[in-house]
């Protein structure tokens, strides 16, 4: 007789998961995705230890290796452009210059202060060259190798010592 509480298995012998465990896997991807540590999600989701989080964040990620690639690009470029947001507020706001405690004015107007811009603009120049390489915007760079004669003539006979094996 079979037991009522044993878990259902596909035809590979497999467990199969319930719809609601399967969804909370996914939601502990998701949670992953947005950088939450494994101890966090297992806390959020009423699992004893971040292995449990880690086991379902697998789970999820074995079902989808087809699609795992674009997925991670896509999470990527979604965290780029959260990124790049936050690094454009502090290009957008006023910055003025502070000076123990106080701020610098020349001729009672407040001093700006350049600093967080140029480092927001250092920040976004960095999303910017991460965003290219993981779209593979960048044109690989050119090598234009040369070799010596005698090199040349060394590297043949290898070539020509390998085929005979």
């Amino acid at each position: 007789m079979d037991d009522p509480r044993a878990r259902p298995r596909g035809g590979d012998g497999q467990f199969l998961r319930s719809l609601t465990t399967a969804q909370r896997d996914a939601h502990a991807a998701e949670l992953r995705a947005k950088g939450w540590t494994y101890r966090r999600i297992a806390a959020e989701l009423g699992w004893k230890q971040g292995a449990d989080a880690y086991n379902a964040v697998q789970r999820v990620l074995k079902e989808t290796v087809r699609e795992a690639g674009e997925d991670v690009r896509t999470l990527e470029l979604e965290r780029l452009d959260r990124l790049e947001a936050a690094a454009n507020e502090v290009l957008e706001r006023e910055h003025v210059t502070v000076s123990n405690g106080r701020v610098v004015s020349l001729n009672e107007m407040p001093l700006p202060d350049d600093g967080p811009v140029l480092a927001a603009i250092d920040r976004l120049l960095k999303i910017q060259e991460r965003r290219a390489k993981l779209l593979g915007l960048d044109a690989p760079t050119k090598q234009n190798i040369s070799i010596s004669p005698e090199r040349a003539a060394a590297l043949e006979q290898l070539v020509e010592e390998l085929g005979e094996q």
